[in-house]
Order: C-alpha cells, then sequence, then structure tokens
C-alpha cells in the first residue's frame, strides 16, 4: 500500500471545509478533537485537514512540530480507515486541542482511536 500522502488526499476547498464544519459530526478523543463528514460513495476514500491553534500552542516552530506529528501518524494508519467494508467519502478535520506539546506514541495512539471509532 502507498503510504504517501497525496494532495487528493488532503482537505483544501473552502466550501468542503464549511460543509464539514456545518453539516458533520465530531467527537473529542485527548489531546484531539474531530469533525467528520460522510457520503456514500464507490470506492473508499477519505481528505483530511490537521489543525493546531496558536490558542494552545503560541510559537509557531511548536504548531509545526504537532501537526508534522498528526500528519505522520494519520499517514502510517491510514489503512486502519481504507479497510473499511462500507465504501464512502469521509471529509475528516483533526484539531489539537492541549496546551502542551505531546510526544508522538500519544499522538498516534489517539490517531488510532480515532480512525477506529470512524470505521464503525
Amino acid at each position: 500500500m502507498d503510504n504517501r500522502l497525496q494532495k487528493s488526499e488532503k482537505l483544501r476547498s473552502f466550501g468542503a471545509i464549511r460543509r464539514l464544519f456545518t453539516e458533520g459530526r465530531g467527537g473529542f478523543i485527548y489531546p484531539f478533537r474531530y469533525v467528520v463528514y460522510s457520503e456514500d460513495a464507490e470506492v473508499m476514500s477519505a481528505e483530511i485537514l490537521f489543525s493546531t491553534p496558536k490558542k494552545f500552542l503560541k510559537r509557531a516552530n511548536k504548531r509545526n512540530k504537532v501537526r508534522r506529528r498528526m500528519r505522520e501518524a494519520y499517514r502510517l494508519n491510514k489503512e486502519i480507515l481504507l479497510s473499511s467494508d462500507y465504501p464512502r467519502h469521509m471529509q475528516i478535520a483533526i484539531i489539537y486541542s492541549s496546551k502542551e506539546s505531546l510526544n508522538y506514541s500519544t499522538i498516534e495512539n489517539a490517531t488510532k482511536r480515532i480512525l477506529e471509532n470512524l470505521c464503525k
């Protein structure tokens, strides 16, 4: 399986992001808040958005470090989501919501739990 995070897998459209936050359902798994909008499709696919608000981490280098860890955790575990039996197109936003910069293992475990929840 191709582990790269392709440009087509990134949520970039302003209209799609607006629809995600107005019509999507969400949840919280520490240290993330997530919002998901899904619709039926012929093939399983996902578009994802990562966000680290300045409200929680003031320094840009810390925000970038956390965002890199989030992308890496998703990239290595996205087969959990894409191996679902029920095909649909998902748009996902993962928002970091902790005031401290956490280590990679914590971020990866939370990402796995989010992806497993989305498969159900």
